[in-house]
């Protein structure tokens, strides 16, 4: 879980380039202008992002009151109501987009994880997420992919260390850069190393790294790299990582797979806001908010 507070800005910043000076279209609509709303599902999938629908709504207008009728990572059926909002109509329309936009795409990567996760049901690999995401958005992406189930590498180039082809080529190969980094690194770094070829696996083996990642490998070679590795190190399978083809990929063995996908092109989950009931006007009190 996480402490909205984190994402203010986030929030702020979705809701300004939104409403900017001011919305156009709910100033025909008086000030005590009240009602219900809700959000509902278009699709089936897996829910995340209610808290953070719930305080954008808040950041509107405090007095918008927020119902959740779902709880994160729940999986809702179309037609299925997550959020009962009630409270000024004016405030909760100029907060419907930008809700909604954190609650689909979050939902959508929720949905999606848990979809790859099901697939490889029963055996004993991990499927986990990438660096590939949204500027300002990676903690509140990582954090949908953990409620579908996945789980989260690296959070960013601070955390770990993972040398890739480009590291390898700039200082002269794989050994001498694993030599270089366990110079650098404390005794409570793991390190990762990405090999294309079984001969960078094994060198990658008597290098004593702690995660080998197998980069876009056919099955065949991917069984043979988990079998020589034999536990000595983590074995990782990715690059291009489809849903459809990823269980025969976890039954080569390998510990973990890592899906960009998960993140960078996820298709969002469809949610929608319909109004309820609103609060009768008298005549006076539409001619008073209209003078």
């Amino acid at each position: 879980m996480f402490a909205t507070f984190q994402f203010q800005e986030l929030i702020d910043r979705g809701l300004q380039e939104d409403i900017g000076t001011g919305d156009l279209s709910t100033s025909i609509m008086p000030e005590d202008l009240t009602g219900f709303a809700k959000i509902y599902a278009k699709q089936k999938g897996v829910v995340a992002g209610l808290l953070i629908a719930e305080q954008v709504f808040q950041r509107v207008d405090p007095r918008i009151c927020v119902r959740r009728l779902f709880k994160e990572g729940d999986e809702v059926e179309v037609g299925g109501v997550v959020l009962g909002l009630s409270g000024p109509i004016s405030s909760i329309l100029q907060g419907e987009r930008t809700a909604l936009n954190f609650l689909q795409h979050l939902s959508g990567i929720a949905t999606a994880t848990k979809r790859a996760v099901d697939q490889v049901e029963g055996l004993s690999v991990r499927i986990v997420d990438t660096r590939k995401t949204l500027a300002g958005w990676r903690t509140l992406q990582k954090y949908a992919v953990r409620v579908g189930g996945g789980k989260n590498h690296r959070f960013g180039l601070y955390d770990s260390v993972m040398l890739k082809d480009n590291h390898l080529a700039a200082v002269g190969g794989l050994t001498e850069a694993v030599h270089r980094i366990k110079a650098q690194v404390g005794h409570m770094t793991k390190i990762e190393v990405e090999c294309e070829t079984i001969e960078q696996v094994q060198e990658a083996v008597a290098c004593g790294v702690d995660v080998i990642m197998l980069d876009n490998m056919d099955l065949v070679t991917m069984r043979e790299a988990v079998l020589y590795i034999d536990r000595r190190a983590l074995v990782e399978a990715s690059g291009g990582m489809l849903e459809e083809h990823l269980r025969e990929v976890a039954e080569t063995g390998v510990d973990l797979i890592s899906m960009g996908a998960l993140t960078h092109s996820v298709q969002a989950l469809d949610f929608s806001l319909d109004l309820g009931d609103i609060k009768a006007l008298t005549r006076a009190s539409w001619k008073r908010n209209n003078l």
